[in-house]
């Protein structure tokens, strides 16, 4: 077994983070393959990506047979949702069982699961994304003949194992608003017909590159941002565009922005060129548990916020499970445009809350957010945390429970010890990624803290992801 050898593998079992299991016999016994977005049953094609003594990891291509546990749909399979014929129980089940594992692994407690908490599923499996990227090319894989086609028109997303070839969206995948999936292939069909082709990711030309989509479920309303080259703009009539979105949606687009990118890099980043407001709203506004948040095409939201309300309710019943001394503040640490503060308030409006993000730009939404809100009691602050009680000497001893919600790959090594530095006696962390936190986990229990209970909160059903609650406290 090689690197880049496309292998075919019988998926036997289940790894955190939606990696099926593979085992090869060989002269010296089994050899373990992980493969990303397969499930136990399945028969795969696979790439291998990298190679080790003792096992190898692989990238889904193809299913060549289904296991006996999926249950067929009317949804259009995409990379993004593997698990779509799976039932929800069971992907429930499995993501438990695996992500306990691997944190207790990682984090060395043994006992893991006579600290678990709760499960928390999703409100919703179906439609509940509020933002959704879309690809074109003129290199279109047909799901029905298994070929490759070339100067095609294909609007949906990339094929598995490429980055040049597209699938087209042609019904619902499930995870996404239905009546704008059900209805993108008219949209598909209307900007072919401008004769303006599609982009040629191999040629790094064409014209039409990516539409990127959010969705208010407060507004029941769309904001479209649909990302063109400058080849041909002049023969691309945007208004035109904009007034049979209105009629084919009949007023559920709240606005439509056109962004020119002639950046060959393969995003969809409003940054990465020039955008402008072709009409409507530049945003729409959601609601979390009672609070509104306005959103741009660039804003960074929960992706399920049905769920991430429960996400956060679970994170503050940790945080109030403590008794708060009048003289201590509550820090919200990496809190971004400080959702979780601003919902902390509405809890308990006596309590004094800090955030602390070191992103400026963040700091003045998480601002503007509160303002929005009429929230007072909570101050923001841009700051790096190591830095933190030097430039603010008024709060040493007083911050009682830290809540953090760091990025995916968790918080670098001095970071953390930074945060135990600041001397707090709870800590609430919430992790979209648990292995990284089973990491952490082993530092905070060394630095004396103990995990009193860890929660497990499925927002991506569908998927491999699933996202953590845990609380810890100082001995």
């Amino acid at each position: 077994m090689h690197r880049g050898e496309i292998v075919e593998l019988s998926i036997t079992g289940y790894a955190f983070g939606g990696r099926g299991i593979a085992k090869v016999p060989m002269a010296e016994g089994e050899y373990v393959v992980f493969v990303d977005n397969s499930f136990p049953g399945q028969k795969v094609r696979a790439k291998i990506e990298k190679k080790k003594k003792k096992y190898a990891e692989a990238k889904l291509i193809e299913i060549l047979e289904r296991s006996t546990q999926e249950v067929a749909n009317d949804f259009q399979e995409i990379s993004g949702g593997p698990y779509i014929h799976v039932p929800v129980e069971l992907q429930e089940e499995m993501k438990k069982e695996s992500t306990l594992e691997t944190f207790r692994r990682l984090s060395g407690i043994q006992d893991i699961t006579d600290r678990f908490d709760a499960f928390v599923s999703s409100p919703n499996h179906y439609y509940y994304r509020n933002k959704m990227e879309y690809s074109f090319s003129c290199i279109e894989h047909d799901l029905e003949t298994g070929e490759e086609l070339d100067d095609a028109f294909a609007l949906g997303f990339k094929r598995r194992g490429t980055w040049w070839k597209v699938e087209s969206l042609n019904k619902p995948s499930g995870l996404f608003d239905e009546e704008w999936e059900t209805k993108l292939k008219e949209v598909r069909h209307y900007l072919k017909e401008t004769g303006l082709p599609a982009w040629h990711p191999p040629q790094k030309k064409g014209f039409f590159r990516h539409i990127v989509v959010r969705k208010s479920f407060k507004q029941n309303a769309l904001l479209i941002n649909l990302v063109t080259s400058s080849e041909g703009l002049k023969k691309f009539d945007a208004p035109a565009f904009g007034q049979f979105l209105k009629e084919l949606f009949g007023g559920r687009i709240a606005g439509l922005w056109h962004t020119i990118n002639d950046n060959v890099a393969d995003r969809a980043k409003i940054e990465n060129g020039t955008s402008t407001l072709l009409f409507g709203e530049p945003k729409i506004e959601e609601e979390l548990l009672g609070l509104r948040f306005e959103i741009s095409m660039e804003s960074f939201f929960q992706t399920n916020p049905q769920c991430a309300e429960l996400l956060y309710n679970k994170a503050l019943d940790y945080v109030f499970e403590e008794e708060l001394s009048k003289d201590e503040v509550v820090m919200d640490l990496f809190c971004g445009t400080g959702t979780i503060g601003q919902i902390l308030t509405t809890r308990n409006s006596q309590v004094d809350i800090v955030g602390v993000d070191i992103v400026e730009e963040a700091i003045e939404d998480a601002k503007k957010n509160a303002a929005l809100n009429g929230i007072e009691g909570i101050d923001f602050y841009a700051a790096d945390v190591g830095k933190f009680l030097r430039e603010h000497p008024e709060f040493i001893g007083k911050i009682g429970t830290i809540i953090l919600d760091p990025p995916r790959a968790g918080i670098a090594p001095k970071t953390l010890q930074k945060v135990i530095a600041l001397g707090a006696r709870n800590i609430v962390y919430i992790s979209c990624n648990p292995s990284t936190q089973a990491r952490d986990a082993d530092t905070l229990i060394q630095a004396g803290f103990e995990l009193e209970k860890i929660s497990l909160v499925d927002q991506f059903p569908h998927t491999g992801h699933v996202e953590s609650v845990a609380k810890f406290k100082l001995k």
